[in-house]
C-alpha cells in the first residue's frame, strides 16, 4: 500500500509518489494520459479494464481503481477494454 501522502485523490500517484517511487524503485513513471491513443495509454486500458474489484465501495464512495480510471480518462471498465481493444496494435 502507498502512503497517503504520495497518493493523489483524483487517482494515481502524485508527482511526489512518482519520484519516490523512482528513488526507491529506480523506475521512469509518468502522469496519466487522459486522452489520445498513445500506446501508454493504450497498455494501461489493456491492464485495468482486467483489474478485479468493484468500482464502488459499500459507502458508493469510488475506489482507487475507478479514480485510477478517470485520471487516465475512462469511466468504467468496459469502456477501457473497448477502448484497448480498437487502439490494439498487432
Amino acid at each position: 500500500m502507498v502512503a497517503k501522502k504520495y497518493q493523489n485523490p483524483n487517482g494515481g500517484l502524485n508527482e511526489a509518489g512518482r519520484k519516490y517511487f523512482e528513488n526507491k524503485e529506480g523506475g521512469d513513471l509518468k502522469a496519466p494520459q487522459k486522452s489520445g491513443t498513445d500506446g501508454r495509454r493504450v497498455s494501461f486500458a489493456a491492464r485495468f479494464s482486467g483489474m478485479s474489484g468493484p468500482l464502488k465501495d459499500e459507502k458508493g464512495r469510488p475506489t482507487r481503481l475507478k479514480k485510477a480510471l478517470q485520471a487516465w480518462g475512462f469511466g468504467s471498465k468496459e469502456a477501457a477494454a473497448s477502448f484497448a481493444a480498437k487502439h490494439k496494435k498487432g
